[in-house]
């Protein structure tokens, strides 16, 4: 709950910083008018991947194989392009880093990394004999 709480209050505290100090190097246009460029180019080279991505997990399917960084890349694809539609440029630099394949592989490697090392599956096996009984054989 405490990090939720920190990324509430700490994401716009980096948002408003980064737009003082960027607005007095360029001003107050420029800010803004870099603030919705790198939205409108984000979105496009977003929605460009996800087309990729798509093609990837249809070739997949095709192959009888189960697509699964295919979707799991899909829904960063997703989240990245709301992050470079949020006004701000480091939710920008996070949503340009989940755009591009590198990046993003190593985005996804780190957190599969910290929750499957978490969530080891134990083969506990009870061995045991049943009998179906039916009403008629009491």
């Amino acid at each position: 709950m405490n990090s939720v709480l920190l990324l509430i209050i700490g994401i716009p505290l980096i948002e408003i910083f980064l737009f003082i100090k960027v607005g007095s190097y360029l001003g107050a246009f420029n800010t803004i008018s870099l603030i919705l460029i790198t939205a409108f180019i984000g979105v496009m080279y977003a929605r460009y991947e996800g087309f990729n991505t798509i093609r990837s997990g249809m070739s997949q399917m095709m192959k009888n194989e189960i697509p699964i960084y295919e979707m799991i890349s899909g829904a960063a694809l997703a989240f990245a392009a709301l992050l470079l539609i949020l006004p701000g440029f480091a939710t920008d630099l996070i949503g340009f880093l989940l755009i591009f394949p590198p990046t993003r592989k190593i985005f996804m490697k780190k957190f599969s990394n910290k929750y499957t090392s978490d969530t080891k599956v134990k083969n506990n096996f009870i061995d045991g004999e049943y009998e179906d009984r039916d009403e008629n054989n009491k």
